[in-house]
């Protein structure tokens, strides 16, 4: 059986922030999404069981797209994590192939198409509880330097 191991946030180690705000993952966000991801350490996937309320209806009892693009780039999002690094989207490509339900059960599944230096290519779908796939996302990931990239907010912080 698979070695499931429970991940946190967006950034590794010493570095984290008191709180999570993510919409997506961040469980201090009152409005967010509250996705808690899984590592299947042996297949190397990122794994989310969910079920959306009403307050993402988009069509009739229908998630809206946006969310669902949003799910699916937060799940692609931390394949990252596989190789240590913080990237972020540059590009992002989502077929929407059925709705997705408000209230019943979905898994989001992703994983790592390919790396080519910085460039981080991840794949993610959506799935329902009968395994058929609603949507599906992909997308290129940029790895940029933490330190760097956050500097400003880090030194706002101190003061």
């Amino acid at each position: 059986m698979p070695k499931h191991k429970k991940v946190h946030g967006h950034v590794p180690g010493p570095q984290q922030p008191m709180q999570n705000l993510c919409f997506a993952c961040g469980p201090d966000n009152p409005d967010g999404l509250h996705l808690k991801f899984h590592l299947d350490e042996e297949n190397k996937k990122f794994t989310c069981k969910f079920r959306l309320p009403q307050k993402f209806w988009g069509p009739p009892k229908h998630c809206h797209g946006g969310i669902v693009a949003t799910i699916l780039d937060e799940a692609m999002g931390k394949v990252n994590k596989i190789r240590h690094v913080i990237a972020v989207t540059s590009e992002m490509n989502v077929k929407y192939l059925k709705m997705v339900p408000l209230g019943k059960w979905c898994t989001v599944e992703s994983w790592e198409e390919r790396v080519e230096g910085r460039e981080h290519y991840n794949v993610a779908e959506i799935k329902n509880q009968q395994g058929e796939v609603l949507a599906r996302g992909t997308a290129k990931f940029i790895a940029v330097d933490p330190e760097r990239m956050f500097k400003k907010f880090l030194k706002a912080a101190k003061r």
